[in-house]
């Protein structure tokens, strides 16, 4: 086994679980040669995540806090969902305005949890989940995955290989992980007791994703599409007090949260470019209420809006990202909504550039 993976795929395509059932099969005392023997002490043990040669690394909130601080609350999250994102894990926390990070002081931990002998095991396995929150802190852990000692393990779970510094990549052998099946997405809701019918509409409208899919299945109302269908309808309209009103009440759901929301709203404005350039009658992975105020959308939208309102989106996330104030960030964003929906603008209108506003 090589001693570095680098697990790499989209969110909700099981990532987490391969790295878990892995390092379970790696401390199984009787694996049958392609699963592990899921009776054996170690396995249940592995299972619950409290097995001791087992470590965990991943996010949290705080200039110097620790994976260690968090872990009765990431072994209940787990266990409760693990196809869970980023932004659920924070909010799981108590993130509330404040952005995920692995510190320095993370580092420091790994280097000296992963440095002690295997208690239990003949092998000791770290899983460090997002790698992308290391950031600069992670030259601190190269010679380490480099040169691990004996009979460690390190399992890396990440989303997005441009945020994870090249000298981690060139030292990890790097699996890909595909977007799931609509099929299998059907076939796991079913076994939750999901109809197939239900579990097949489900399916589609994930696409790939299972914690989508989880999520569909329990809550028919989507609270990001009614909340970007009522900033696209303020940016429409052009209306000052509706759009100050909406990003002073905006402003107060957290960064993390408003990633999220802006993510989503990248994936609405991708199925509308569908909408615009295939017709109405092609199938796009949007709810029904979704649809018909995307096809709604589409009928007073060409591609070239679309695509200005996309990259819109993107300096957004770019600029939450670095602590933009957000009540000016989202609405100057609705201003130059309404001027792209309305055309007030030339082909080269930027508008406030969102590098000053933080």
């Amino acid at each position: 086994m090589p001693h570095a993976l680098l697990l790499l795929g989209p969110e909700g395509s099981g990532k987490l679980a391969m790295a878990m059932a892995f390092a379970q099969y790696v401390l199984c005392t009787n694996p049958d040669g392609s699963d592990a023997c899921g009776k054996c002490p170690s396995c249940i043990k592995a299972s619950k995540l409290v097995h001791p040669d087992l470590h965990f690394s991943y996010p949290t909130v705080g200039s110097k806090m620790t994976s260690e601080a968090f872990l009765p609350q990431w072994r209940s999250a787990v266990a409760e969902n693990p196809y869970l994102n980023a932004n659920e894990w924070l909010q799981h926390i108590g993130a509330e305005n404040k952005q995920g990070n692995i510190t320095k002081e993370e580092c420091v931990n790994i280097i000296r949890k992963l440095s002690l002998k295997t208690f239990e095991s003949t092998h000791k396995v770290l899983i460090l989940w997002l790698p992308e929150y290391l950031g600069k802190e992670g030259n601190r852990l190269l010679k380490l995955i480099e040169e691990p000692p004996e009979r460690t393990l390190f399992v890396l779970v990440a989303e997005r290989q441009e945020l994870i510094l090249n000298t981690i990549l060139s030292r990890c052998q790097i699996v890909n992980v595909r977007a799931l099946s609509d099929e299998a997405i059907q076939q796991g809701l079913m076994q939750s007791g999901v109809a197939e019918a239900q579990a097949a509409g489900i399916a589609y409208l994930a696409n790939g994703n299972y914690n989508e899919a989880l999520k569909l299945a329990q809550h028919n109302e989507n609270d990001h599409a009614r909340l970007f269908l009522q900033w696209m309808r303020n940016g429409y309209q052009g209306n000052p007090v509706k759009m100050v009103k909406w990003s002073e009440d905006f402003a107060g759901q957290g960064r993390e949260n408003q990633k999220h929301f802006l993510q989503y709203a990248l994936h609405f404005l991708r199925e509308i470019t569908l909408l615009i350039a295939a017709g109405p009658e092609v199938k796009v992975r949007l709810q029904n209420q979704e649809l018909e105020s995307a096809k709604k959308m589409a009928g007073v939208m060409d591609l070239d809006q679309a695509e200005q309102l996309m990259q819109l989106f993107s300096d957004c996330i770019f600029a939450v990202e670095r602590n933009a104030n957000p009540k000016v960030l989202f609405l100057d964003a609705s201003i130059q909504m309404n001027h792209i929906l309305k055309r007030k603008q030339p082909d080269t209108y930027k508008g406030l550039s969102a590098q000053r506003l933080y």
